[in-house]
């Protein structure tokens, strides 16, 4: 009985399934639609391990994100696929003081219109203009045993200068364990910045400076130091020949 109802079952699973014997082993002869049970009780759904007509999220969609407190930003690291590694540090100038940056004041000198008066004590230049107005400037000057005082003329002006320090200077610096280069062509690295006028046959000039913090201090060998912004301003608006008097 069960060798013969066996191929019988068979038989009736291919029928039910509208495929005939000749194209029963045809893998592309078209399909016929699948039909699905409409009992939502049938074992094979209740198999699903979930009650019928509910639909069950996936456990990914599901999970909300954790929210993340603040952390306290940490400047001097950098995190990098997980991995923590030392960042470059910025180095913390202190900002120049307000009082030093370019204004119109009332000035009362007897200098005539044109001249450039340099207060050595309180750190100006004044460009002496009309109607009892200077535009005054702060500046760098002479650290201590290199000030000085005199009038000359404005005897050449450069943009971008190039800078080969004194002998005196390298050697003097030398001596501190500072090695100096005997030159320097212009640039955002020398110390000159982006003017310079310089006075008489001297060796000082008015320029412009690389380290702008130092701007209101006795900081240099004597030279006046401006903010490069500074000195291109005045540049633009005095000329070869122009009265410097530093006092």
């Amino acid at each position: 009985m069960k060798t013969v109802l066996f191929p019988v079952l068979g038989a009736v699973a291919v029928f039910a399934a509208g495929v005939t014997p000749s194209t029963a082993g045809d893998r592309y002869a078209d399909r016929p639609p699948v039909m699905v049970s409409p009992d939502l009780s049938a074992p094979w759904v209740l198999q699903l391990g979930q009650a019928p007509g509910i639909v069950r999220q996936n456990r990914q969609v599901v999970q909300q994100p954790r929210l993340r407190t603040a952390q306290p930003a940490q400047p001097d690291r950098v995190q990098t696929a997980g991995v923590q590694a030392p960042a470059k540090r910025m180095v913390m100038r202190p900002q120049i003081n307000p009082i030093y940056l370019p204004q119109e004041v009332a000035y009362d000198g007897a200098q005539k219109p044109g001249t450039i008066v340099i207060d050595t004590t309180q750190n100006f230049l004044f460009l002496v203009e009309k109607n009892g107005k200077a535009r005054r400037y702060g500046v760098g000057t002479g650290k201590p045993g290199f000030e000085w005082s005199g009038t000359h003329k404005i005897t050449n002006k450069r943009e971008w200068p190039d800078w080969r320090p004194p002998a005196e200077m390298i050697k003097r610096e030398a001596a501190k364990g500072r090695y100096l280069p005997t030159y320097l062509a212009g640039g955002m690295e020398n110390p000159l910045g982006a003017r310079a006028l310089y006075l008489g046959t001297t060796e000082y000039r008015i320029h412009g400076t690389n380290q702008p913090w130092t701007i209101g201090g006795a900081v240099s060998s004597g030279c006046i130091r401006m903010r490069n912004e500074d000195v291109v301003d005045l540049y633009e608006r005095v000329n070869v020949g122009t009265t410097v008097e530093v006092i």
